[in-house]
Parts: C-alpha cells; sequence; structure tokens
C-alpha cells in the first residue's frame, strides 16, 4: 500500500470464526482494513457493498462453498479487477488447480504461513493498482471526448483564469454569456457545507497527494436548486512542482446521487432533504401539518433468503408501484392533495412524506390505505407471494429542528408497531418519546455499571435430588442500580446483548461466580465437593480467546476444572452447530463440564446433542411447573429423562416448587432440583449463612 492510499480493503470468507479472528487481527496488524464473512451467501452483495479490494475465500464452507462463491465473483470481476486467493485445509492439489482453473489468482494452505501470505496478498494487491493506474490514465485522456455530455473547464492557475465549456455553463441553466472566466464562477456557486471540502480536494490533488482529481457536490442551478455534479481533472506541474494549470470535467449526477437505483424512487438523501425544506416552512407556518411515516415489510428476510435476490428485488419493485398508486388514486389525492413524496432508503424500508395534511387521521387513513394496498399476493416467478406491512408515523411540531429528528420517531414507532403483533400502524407520542429515553438513559447506566461496580452475583443452589444436600450454584447476575434498586436480568441483559457490553459483563459474572467458589470451597472441607454453574451468552461463546482466558483464570484462582460448569442455550449451539463442537471440546478439553440450558424451549433436539461433549441438561422451569397442574409437563418429563439418562447427560429440574415436583423428580431418577422449593437466589452474604446451616432438603419439608 502506498503511504496516500487509502488503505486496502480485505474480506475473509471463512466458516471457522477462529481461524477469520487470527488471520484478520494479523492482517490489521499490518495495516489493511479487514472485513469478515462467515459463509458465502451473498458474497457479490457484500464485495460490491464494502469495496472490498481483496477475497481470502476459504475453500471448504457448509452450502455455498468456495468454488461456487468463486464462479459467481468471476462473472462479475476480473481477477485483475477483484484478486481472490484460495484457502485449503488440503494437501492435494485437485481443489487447488480447480480453483485456478475457475479464475483464482493464487492460493494458501492450512495452516497458513503469515509471511507467505502477506507476500502474496501484497503481490496481488500490486498488480491490481498497477492496472487500475493504466484504466485512470485511460480515462483522463478520454475526458475530452465526452464534451458533448459533460462540461468542460480549463483553468490557468498563473493567470487564474477558468475557461468553462459552453456544456459546463448550461448544464447550470445559463447561456455561454451569462458566466465569465474567474474561478469565482465556479466556487461561489457550490453549496456552503461542500465549498471547503472542494478546495481542499483540490489542493491535495496540486500538491501530488492523489493521482487525479475527483469530487462530488452540490452546485447551484439557475432556477434556484442544487444540482449533483460530478468534477473530475487532472494537474499539470512545471520541472519544479508548482502547477501551472488544471483541467477536466463536469457531469450532472443528480439522478443517480437522489433516486434508488432499484424502484427509481427518491432515496434517503432526497428524502431528508425534502422533510427540511418542509421543517423550515412549517417554522414560518405554524398552522401547517404534515407526517412521515416510516414502513418496514414483514417477513421480507424469509422471502429473500427462501426464494432468492431476484424475487426479493422483484417484490421491492412491486411494493413501490402499489404505494405510489395507493397515494395517487383519487379519493386520497382528494384528501391529501397532490403533495406526498415516497422514497425508499434501502432494504425494505420505505418512507413517506404527506405534505399540509389537514389532520392527523389524515396519515392514518394512508397508512390504513397503503396497508390494504399491500395486502393482495404479489405474483413474482409464477408463484403467489404474500407481504405485509408495519407502519410508524411521526406527525410535524416545532419541537423538531433536524429531519432525522422526525424519522428517528417514525422508525421508533414503526418498531412498536412490530413489537405489537406487525401489520399495522402506531403513532409516535409521548410515551414513546418516554420509552425512548429510558432506554437510552438505561444503555448509558449499563456502560458506567461495570466502572461503578455495581453488579452482583447472586447465587441459587442445585441440591442433589436422592441427599437433599446442595451439590453446587448456579450464579445470577444482578444489577444494583444507584436509583431503581436491585434488577433482574431481564431489565438488563437484552440491552447488553444488543451493545456488545454482555462480554465484558459476561465475563465479570464469570469470574466473581469462580472467586467465589473457590472462597467456599477453601473455607470448610465440607464444601470441597461445591460446583459454579455459570450461564455463557452467545457472544461469549464465540469469543476466540475465551478457553485461554477460562483456563488462565481457573490456574489463578487454584480452582480445579471439575469445579465449575458452563452453561449454554439450545440456540447457541444450533446457530452453528460445527462450530459449537469445535469450541465446545476446547472448553472440555480444560476439564470443565458442559451443560444445556433452558433445554425444550428451542430445538430440542437429542439427536443434535449426541454430537455435543455434554455433561448436562437442565430442563426449563416451564415444564416442570406444569407437572403438578396437567398431563403435559409430566409426558415432556417422562420423555427427556430416560433419554437424557441413556446419553449418560446429568439432568437438573429447573424451577422447583413444590414437594410433589420433587417426588415425581426423583422417581424418574432425575438428579439434581433447582427452585424455590430449596432456596430463592441468595447474595454471596445469605448463601454463606446458608451453607452454615448445613442443611439437607427431605420430604416432608419442614418450615422455617
Amino acid at each position: 500500500m502506498t503511504m496516500n492510499a487509502r488503505p486496502n480493503r480485505l474480506l475473509i470468507v471463512d466458516d471457522n470464526e477462529m481461524n477469520r479472528d487470527m488471520l484478520a487481527r494479523r492482517l490489521a496488524r499490518k495495516g489493511y482494513v479487514i472485513g469478515l464473512a462467515e459463509n458465502a451467501k451473498g458474497l457479490l452483495e457484500r464485495v460490491k457493498q464494502d469495496s472490498v479490494d481483496l477475497v481470502l475465500l476459504d475453500i471448504e464452507m457448509p452450502e455455498v462453498t468456495g468454488l461456487d462463491a468463486l464462479k459467481t465473483l468471476r462473472q462479475h470481476f476480473s481477477p485483475a479487477e477483484l484478486p481472490i486467493i484460495m484457502v485449503t485445509a488440503k494437501t492435494q492439489s485437485d481443489d487447488i488447480v480447480t480453483a485456478l482453473d475457475l479464475g483464482a489468482n493464487d492460493y494458501l494452505t492450512k495452516p497458513i504461513d503469515f509471511p507467505v501470505a502477506v507476500a502474496r496478498i501484497g503481490t496481488q494487491l500490486s498488480h491490481k493498482q498497477a492496472q487500475e493506474a493504466l484504466k485512470e490514465s485511460e480515462e483522463r485522456y478520454a475526458l475530452a471526448a465526452r464534451g458533448s455530455n459533460d462540461g468542460l473547464w480549463d483553468w490557468s492557475l498563473a493567470a487564474d483564469v477558468v475557461h468553462f465549456s459552453p456544456r459546463w455553463k448550461s448544464m447550470l441553466g445559463y447561456q455561454e454569456d451569462q458566466i465569465g472566466d474567474r474561478p469565482e464562477e465556479w466556487f461561489d456557486r457550490i453549496h456552503d457545507t461542500d465549498r471547503e471540502r472542494v478546495k481542499e480536494e483540490i489542493a491535495a490533488h496540486q500538491k501530488g497527494l492523489t493521482p487525479h482529481f475527483e469530487s462530488e457536490h452540490r452546485v447551484l442551478h439557475k432556477d434556484g436548486t442544487f444540482r449533483w455534479m460530478l468534477s473530475r481533472g487532472v494537474a499539470v506541474h512545471d520541472a519544479s512542482g508548482n502547477t501551472l494549470r488544471m483541467a477536466g470535467s463536469q457531469t450532472d449526477i443528480t439522478e443517480g446521487k437522489v433516486s434508488d437505483p432499484l424502484t427509481g424512487l427518491p432515496n434517503r438523501l432526497l428524502f431528508i432533504d425534502r422533510v427540511g425544506r418542509l421543517l423550515k416552512h412549517t417554522k414560518r407556518r405554524k398552522d401547517q401539518l404534515f407526517a412521515v411515516l416510516f414502513l418496514d415489510l414483514d417477513g421480507f428476510k424469509m422471502i429473500n433468503d427462501s426464494m432468492g435476490h431476484q424475487i426479493g428485488d422483484q417484490l421491492l419493485l412491486g411494493v413501490a408501484s402499489r404505494l405510489e398508486k395507493c397515494l395517487r388514486s383519487s379519493d386520497t389525492v382528494a384528501r391529501l392533495g397532490e403533495t406526498f413524496t415516497v422514497a425508499r432508503l434501502g432494504g425494505d424500508e420505505f418512507t413517506v412524506l404527506l405534505d399540509d395534511i389537514k389532520d392527523p387521521s389524515d396519515a392514518k387513513r394512508a397508512a390504513d390505505r397503503m396497508m390494504k394496498a399491500l395486502a393482495p399476493p404479489f405474483i413474482l416467478g409464477g408463484k403467489e407471494v404474500f407481504t405485509s406491512v408495519s407502519i410508524g408515523i411521526a406527525l410535524s411540531n416545532s419541537a423538531y429542528e433536524q429531519p432525522e429528528d422526525i424519522l428517528r420517531d417514525a422508525d421508533t414507532a414503526m418498531y412498536r408497531a412490530k413489537s405489537q403483533g406487525k401489520a399495522r400502524y402506531e403513532v409516535f407520542d409521548a410515551d414513546m418519546r418516554a420509552s425512548v429515553m429510558a432506554r437510552l438513559q438505561l444503555e448509558n447506566d449499563l456502560r458506567h455499571a461495570l466502572e461503578r461496580g455495581e453488579f452482583r452475583n447472586f447465587y441459587q443452589p442445585i441440591v442433589a435430588l436422592v441427599s437433599g444436600e446442595i451439590a453446587g450454584f448456579e450464579a445470577l447476575l444482578r444489577w444494583q442500580h444507584p436509583t431503581r434498586g436491585l434488577l433482574g436480568p431481564i431489565e438488563f441483559i437484552p440491552v447488553a446483548e444488543e451493545t456488545g457490553l454482555i462480554r465484558e459483563l459476561g465475563w465479570w459474572n464469570l469470574r466473581e461466580a469462580c472467586r467465589q467458589i473457590s472462597e467456599w470451597r477453601a473455607g470448610v472441607d465440607a464444601h470441597a465437593h461445591l460446583t459454579m454453574s455459570v450461564n455463557l451468552s452467545a457472544k461469549q461463546f464465540l469469543q476466540p480467546n475465551l478457553v485461554e482466558d477460562i483456563r488462565k483464570l481457573l490456574v489463578e484462582l487454584a480452582l480445579p476444572p471439575k469445579a465449575l460448569k458452563l452453561e449454554i442455550t439450545e440456540s447457541t449451539v444450533m446457530a452453528d452447530p460445527t462450530a459449537a463442537v469445535e469450541m465446545l471440546q476446547q472448553i472440555k478439553s480444560l476439564g470443565i463440564d458442559l451443560a444445556i440450558d433452558d433445554f425444550g424451549t428451542g430445538y430440542s433436539s437429542l439427536s443434535y446433542l449426541h454430537r455435543f461433549p455434554l455433561d448436562t441438561l437442565k430442563i426449563d422451569r416451564s415444564f416442570i411447573s406444569g407437572m403438578g397442574d396437567d398431563e403435559e409437563g409430566m409426558e415432556i418429563a417422562r420423555t427427556i429423562l430416560p433419554m437424557a439418562n441413556n446419553l449418560q447427560l446429568d439432568v437438573v429440574a429447573e424451577g422447583v416448587e413444590t414437594i410433589q415436583q420433587v417426588a415425581f423428580l426423583k422417581k424418574l431418577q432425575c438428579k439434581y432440583g433447582q427452585g424455590y422449593y430449596f432456596s430463592r437466589p441468595l447474595s454471596a452474604e445469605g448463601t454463606t449463612a446458608l451453607l452454615a446451616e448445613d442443611l439437607a432438603w427431605q420430604a416432608p419439608v419442614q418450615t422455617k
């Protein structure tokens, strides 16, 4: 990479997260910008979207193989345009030869020799840059030939005079004699927001920091509107390096800049601009009311994934057409007038701007109308495809200062509509604003809670049902919030997962639990058998350094690995069973026991579970609580327990609350129980006191 060029963007495609992460970190240190993909689905779109310079593509992947992905990419990019280096674990030459025949530029074999990898990547990028430089040079010479479509300019810096071609002037609505030859004729017409940036881009090219000048910016048209222009040019220098002149072209890119390429509707840029203009207008006219509607298709991802992107694009085109027809229909126009804008923001998100409505109910009626318009099936690829839409409505008011604010509130209302069951609309109101602000406050508080030491572990006993003695504990996280008191996990874990804070939070939970059980085991000989169960979130489970961090923690605390049990949910392991098996085996190699938590609420497939190196199943409390009331809970327990025993898995029944449940579980040879029948989750101090009582729960239980 040259010093002044942008960093090269590499995309690593590998279904093994550990391999991806290791290679990504090492290449990032070399100055590359790294993108990661766990499979080859949608790889073409990813390459285009991220402007990828080189792809490292694993050959062996499930569903879409590296060779299939290579074929697809080569249909759109030549080896010079997009270098692709294949990565294979095989020593045989068959796959490598096939890949090279299909257009791969080079290959690497696992385990990857990193210096060799860096050298090969550098070679391919150098070839690409040389080709691009040649292409750019050819494009410069072709610029003048495009004068019939583009405006041309030639700037003599010594005389400070610019020759603007007639086409350059007419693009802005002027006749030949209406624009002079001073640089200010150009710069003064550039939008205030863009002007300094354009001057900086010109200066950078004159100093030799860029191979050519290229800038997208807004220029004022004679009619008072701004047009988006693409200006390109090259500088000529004297022997001392001083710039003598610059020459180039101007292209009107307004249509492409402000319209969605798929549907032809206005895009986010134009929509935001129109909302911004209306906001300024309503500041002057207090009686004017407008509405922004944010639409999101329900189930679009499933349609796109199951039927393909081509069908997905056809659906989006059909939706755009119906929305416009619906709003243009005679009775709608009679209520709303002609002033409305339908835009596509991206993906399956559409927005509608209703200008100058008479009453808030007009926006609701328009939402109803659009939902009905999208209800009939779309005929795509010879099949009926159904979709519905969730709509959020935000009404204009004097509090809005920026167009993004009202769009954000419409988006918030749309998510409320989705959470209320989809295929409906919601109007943004003060309660929603309060909810949003409360959520933002919670997220902010959560970021500071770890620093302030506000988290606590509570511990719930896990009891051996035969002896009635405590076998161990489950560490359950609580938050001692400074103003809201003690919060359970349901109050903050979802936010922690969305923000990524769950990694730090989960590690604190694990470390503190290990420290505490180490203390209890060392205190009294009778407690030396106690174990500690700790929940592992999906994001923690995927961290490549997790196993090594746990190993170091056990060594630091001198805690036997068998004293720790890690609990993982079914959904975590089933998201990627192959990668999960590998990670579980690594954890298992430390000597730690593994448990599937909340069994029965997810995939509940014992045929899958035998593939995993598990020790324990924890039956979800919903099945245990049903034991005393109906036969269903009993039948599920009767099914799970014998099968788990056959797989040599211990079973912990969660949510045990009655002596009848204990008796039934013992009859089915369930080994352990956990629930309020034995004890609520207790603080560390409360648990220490409980252990000091030397309790054993036997039937009938004595009330204390």
